[in-house]
């Protein structure tokens, strides 16, 4: 499985890794350590990273290559064609509709000729919810498995009622309610409007485990608020860390902004691990993430709109402050998540995965009948 990102925090690469070791296959992972990619990050690094990939695959024996994402078919589609080997195509966002590419509209039409012309011809097709899986089908014809990529409910921590980790105080002597925002600080992510948001929230700390593209950005707009000693930047934890520090928090925050079909029809994984843990979430009025929350009742969904409250001040960080505090205004309680925790169960998503290997009539009895390389490159 070939992935441009962070191969040791991908849960989802490493969930699935776990799943096929477990049915007796052979996964072989390889970090993007392995080959180093000199170009930025932009047109040049995927290209190289292509060029690299299939150079790498080429020289190695495997029965399925694994494309995860669109950013890596094009050499995962070549090698799988030149050795007569079988390709799954794993897409978890649609690629040409990231916020990175929105107005770049040559670079959109080069991943959008890529996805037409070789999606169709993947042996299997898979991604993580039924939006995208409509959008799929209804643009090139190619029908897709979905797998939702959440935690294994029975092997969550258990005990989910940890103090915040803060010893400061907040109004009148009592603890700091922490508000967690775990993933990726990318674009589009809504952690300046969480930022922004604890200001109006004195009882709250906000706390932010990732790293990304707007990293540093987001540190110095928090060090210019008279607040910032409320505000957190973990960087990035291990996937052990986050399951850890998870079920600390009063409030998981699941903000994106609209930007692109990727975002609109997104359903991120920190879904399920908020559900996992038991915390009740903030989410965005956005179809996947908000029918989640609105159907099981884990939390709140921000009311959207687009008008100006104050005038430094966009409507999505009332809309956010006012969430929150309808959150902290309810006593929950672990039985609250018992049936979306029931739904949202990798015991459940982990028999999809492995029935895409059985219709591909891959072996499960001999240790060698499937090798997966799961490759990483930056």
């Amino acid at each position: 499985m070939a992935v441009t990102n962070d191969l040791l925090t991908d849960r989802r690469v490493l969930r699935h890794a776990a799943t096929l070791r477990a049915a007796g296959m052979d996964v072989t992972l390889i970090g993007r350590k392995d080959l180093r990619v000199r170009a930025p990050r932009r047109w040049r690094f995927y290209a190289e990273y292509n060029l690299r990939l299939l150079w790498r695959l080429l020289g190695e024996q495997c029965d399925v290559v694994w494309a995860n994402d669109t950013d890596t078919l094009p050499a995962c589609w070549l090698a799988a064609r030149l050795r007569r080997k079988c390709l799954v195509m794993d897409s978890h966002e649609i690629f040409p509709e990231v916020p990175e590419l929105v107005g770049r509209n040559g670079v959109k039409r080069v991943w959008e000729m890529f996805e037409k012309l070789l999606m169709p011809r993947c042996d299997a097709n898979i991604t993580v919810c039924q939006s995208l899986a409509d959008y799929y089908r209804q643009r090139y014809g190619v029908e897709m498995t979905v797998v939702r990529n959440v935690p294994d409910c029975g092997s969550r921590p258990s005990d989910l009622d940890h103090e915040p980790q803060s010893e400061d105080s907040g109004v009148g002597g009592q603890k700091l309610k922490m508000l967690l925002y775990q993933g990726a600080v990318n674009v589009g992510r809504g952690i300046d409007w969480a930022i922004e948001a604890v200001g109006r929230l004195p009882q709250c700390r906000l706390v932010v485990a990732g790293v990304g593209d707007v990293m540093e950005e987001m540190q110095t707009l928090a060090a210019t608020k008279p607040w910032r000693d409320r505000i957190v930047f973990l960087g990035r934890l291990l996937p052990a860390d986050l399951e850890r520090l998870t079920p600390q928090a009063s409030v998981g925050l699941v903000m994106l902004e609209d930007r692109g079909l990727n975002y609109h029809y997104a359903l991120p994984n920190r879904i399920g691990d908020f559900v996992a843990a038991g915390v009740p979430m903030v989410v965005s009025d956005l179809p996947e993430m908000a029918a989640v929350v609105r159907r099981f009742g884990v939390g709140e969904v921000m009311k959207s709109g687009k008008r100006r409250v104050e005038s430094e001040d966009c409507f999505e960080v009332q809309a956010l402050v006012e969430a929150i505090e309808r959150v902290l205004a309810r006593e929950w309680s672990d039985e609250d998540f018992a049936e979306a925790r029931a739904d949202m169960d990798w015991n459940n998503e982990k028999q999809k995965l492995l029935a895409v290997f059985q219709k591909l009539k891959v072996e499960k009895t001999k240790r060698q009948k499937a090798k997966i390389w799961y490759t990483n490159f930056s």
